[in-house]
Order: structure tokens, then C-alpha cells, then sequence
């Protein structure tokens, strides 16, 4: 599956890190000619595109590379001076940063439930940095995700969980593990995914292919070459049914039936027929879409608010 480049990152993983500036206009990263900036909800350009890559706006900071990644305010400031091999999205006033082992190919982190981890790899350190780019957490983690409920997962061999200070609250013992979303993780093990509860008790069994995050009591779930959602019990909701499937987010979802990208909502009805080839979740209203090798943003209606652009 193709990584989308014009995404809004981390979108499906964490809602509390959509790209909203704090006491400023909702921005949202574009690429155009190859360089990275920011418009706002209405297309118009807030931030020149002038970055190698960018992230989404939350908490206020945006990830953006020049070279080294650091971080720009709404008005495009650089507020935390470029520094890391990697930056994540702020959440719950931390971000996930690495040092050490280079950059390595550009590999965003897609929203989607098949790539419920950091897919970086490639050597260094990952720790944990407050908005003043001081560290709150040392280096230490071959990986790690964003913080959700006050919990995060990391990798120290496996996966685990910590919280803010550092300290290890579930050991690691997972293959690989997503944030938590709605008191729910969803685990690996055995090569099957399961969901623990925050206490790391296992509340449904590994028994799926693959899984996503739960929001309004859905989670997306491969069972074979098939997607559905099942609720808290670990019961369909939706029966398997789609090619791919993202976690709900505003009521709907991006699912892939056939070759092509549309929306459902909670009772798995297309509000948007299959017409993208690639999708992610709405954020405040808007959802990447890519179409004809192009990207671009619709509304919650399927119509475009920033033109499919390269």
C-alpha cells in the first residue's frame, strides 16, 4: 500500500494531535513544487511552502524538516530549531523525537490500522521532548508512539507501555502495539491482534489479522483479506466486507473497496463513493484525498476545498 505524502499525520492515531493551532485558524500541510507549507481550512496559504517535509499542526507546533526536523508555530516560527532524525506530532504536551541513526528514507507515519507503529527503524534512540524542546524522557526507545490517556506506546525489544515520566506501567511483551483509543490498545501477539485494556489485560483475544484504534465504540479489523468493525466485545458491527479500512473519525471512515478510496458511515453506508485512490480520516472537516496522482482536501460532501495539486 502506498504511503500518502500528503497526509494529515497522525490523524487516525491519536484526535487529541489533529492539526489544530491553539488560539489560530485550523492549518493544514500541502506540497506544492516538491516543497512543504501550510493553508488553512478555506485553501489559502498561511505558511509559504518552503519545508523538505511537514507534519500536521496540534498543540500549536508542526514537525517540519529542513534538513533535520524541528518544529514551527502557526505563523511559520521556527520554535524549536531543527535538531532530530525524527519529530512526531505533539500530544498531550510530549512529542516522540529521535536521534541518532539518520533519517533514513522519509516514511511518515500512516494513520491507517496496518501501520498501527513508527515504521522508522534505522538505528539512534527515540525520547520524548515538552514544547520548549527541552527532553521530558532521555532517548531510549528503538521506537516509539504518541502519548493517548496519559500512556504511550514504546519498544524495548517489544512493545510496552509507559507514562509521562517514563516509567514502564505494562511490560513489554507485545510483537507491536497502537495508542491507546477509548480505554483500548490494540496488541499483537502470536502474530494475531487482540485489544488490552490500560492495565494490560487482554479484554479481546488475538484472534485478527490486523486491527486499527476504536472511536464511537468501532474499531476496523482484517479477518483474512477482509475489513470490518467490531465493538468493545469484539463483536462485527460491520461484517468484513472491504478491501482496506481506517478508524472512524467525524462519523466516518476511509475504506478501500476494489481500487478505490470512499467514505462510510457508522452503519457502513458510503456517504462518499469509492472514487480516491488513496484517503485518510477528516480532521475538522476535511480529509486528504488523492486522485489521479494528485492531492488534495474535500469536505465531509466529497467536494474539494484545496484543487488535487502534485
Amino acid at each position: 500500500m502506498k504511503k500518502i505524502l500528503f497526509s494529515l499525520l497522525f490523524v487516525a492515531a491519536i484526535l487529541s494531535a489533529a492539526p489544530v493551532c491553539v488560539g489560530a485558524p485550523s492549518l493544514y500541510p500541502v506540497v506544492v513544487n516538491g516543497r512543504w507549507g501550510f493553508v488553512n481550512k478555506s485553501g489559502e496559504t498561511v505558511i509559504n511552502p518552503q519545508f523538505d517535509r511537514a507534519e500536521a499542526f496540534a498543540e500549536g507546533l508542526a514537525p517540519v524538516r529542513m534538513g533535520r526536523w524541528g518544529y514551527v508555530d502557526a505563523s511559520g516560527k521556527m520554535e524549536i530549531n531543527p535538531q532530530f532524525d525524527k519529530a512526531d506530532v505533539f500530544s498531550e504536551g510530549l512529542a516522540a523525537v529521535k536521534l541518532g541513526g539518520g533519517p533514513g528514507p522519509f516514511v511518515p507515519y500512516d494513520p491507517r490500522p496496518y501501520s498501527p507503529y513508527n515504521p522508522y527503524g534505522g538505528g539512534g534512540r527515540y525520547g520524548y521532548i515538552s514544547p520548549d524542546g527541552k527532553y521530558a524522557i532521555n532517548p531510549q526507545f528503538e521506537d516509539a508512539g504518541a502519548f493517548s490517556g496519559g500512556l504511550a506506546a514504546v519498544k524495548m525489544a517489544r512493545w510496552g507501555f509507559i507514562d509521562k515520566t517514563g516509567k514502564v506501567v505494562i511490560n513489554p511483551q507485545f510483537e507491536k502495539a497502537q495508542q491507546f483509543s477509548e480505554g483500548l490498545a490494540a496488541i499483537r501477539l502470536g502474530g494475531k491482534w487482540g485489544f488490552v485494556d490500560r492495565t494490560g489485560k487482554m479484554t479481546i483475544n488475538s484472534q485478527f489479522d490486523d486491527a486499527g484504534r476504536f472511536v464511537k465504540g468501532l474499531a476496523p479489523v482484517r479477518q483474512g483479506k477482509r475489513w470490518g468493525y467490531i465493538d468493545p466485545t469484539g463483536k462485527f458491527v460491520i461484517n468484513p466486507q472491504f478491501d482496506e479500512a481506517a478508524a472512524f473519525s467525524e462519523d466516518l471512515a476511509p475504506v478501500k473497496q476494489g481500487k478505490h478510496w470512499g467514505f462510510i458511515d457508522t452503519t457502513g453506508k458510503f456517504l462518499i463513493n469509492p472514487q480516491y485512490d488513496d484517503a485518510d480520516p477528516f480532521v475538522n472537516g476535511l480529509a486528504s484525498v488523492k486522485a489521479s496522482g494528485r492531492y488534495g482536501y474535500v469536505d465531509t460532501t466529497g467536494k474539494y476545498i484545496w484543487n488535487p495539486s502534485k
